[in-house]
């Protein structure tokens, strides 16, 4: 059974910045922001989160890059994007992880699509799925028992990140397409429980 989640269920705060290094025009937010031009600002380009953890996007109406903020200072784009595939100067949208739960996050994953093939289940953190012993170096589709997690594209937390929750629909994520509009690829090579 997948565990639901309520954004009631945590208090979120992140503090933005239209300039680097925590200049500029200045705005807090408790709750989702689909478009930073709505408030004003071309794109955030430095904050802080000061309560819970955010899932930043490279677009306006969460599309794109994916970027998970947990709490501490970004003071410029090179903090959230520096171990990405490709480096993104832009964060255009955000919002509360309201899964996020460290100490009880439990995830499947899947060798093929559909949740067929190989599975492992995992309730930790994982810097290496292949040393881990999975023999591929991609992932079919994840089914989200509790909590929120990061899956990288490369060990050690490289590359691309996929932003999973168990308050997404069921929790489950059949197909590569559905971990984020910014997917291209099923190469998941570690993966990490997001902190709160």
């Amino acid at each position: 059974m997948t565990h639901r989640c309520k954004k009631s269920s945590g208090l979120w705060k992140i503090v933005v910045w239209d300039e680097p290094f925590f200049q500029g025009k200045k705005h807090e937010f408790t709750t989702d922001c689909y478009s930073t031009a709505e408030h004003g600002f071309s794109t955030v380009r430095s904050c802080k989160i000061e309560s819970g953890a955010w899932a930043g996007f490279e677009h306006c109406g969460f599309q794109g890059q994916q970027f998970v903020l947990e709490r501490g200072e970004y003071p410029c784009w090179e903090a959230w994007s520096g171990s990405s595939a490709y480096h993104v100067e832009r964060m255009c949208s955000f919002r509360p992880i309201a899964c996020a739960d460290h100490g009880r996050s439990r995830l499947m994953l899947f060798e093929e699509e559909n949740f067929q093939g190989k599975r492992a289940e995992m309730s930790d953190d994982c810097p290496s799925l292949p040393a881990l012993g999975w023999g591929s170096s991609t992932v079919g589709s994840f089914l989200v028992r509790s909590g929120a997690w990061v899956c990288s594209q490369y060990p050690g937390y490289r590359g691309f990140q996929y932003l999973l929750e168990s308050d997404s629909p069921a929790g489950e994520y059949k197909h590569v397409r559905e971990w984020g509009s910014h997917a291209q690829t099923g190469q998941v090579q570690s993966i990490r429980r997001v902190q709160q």
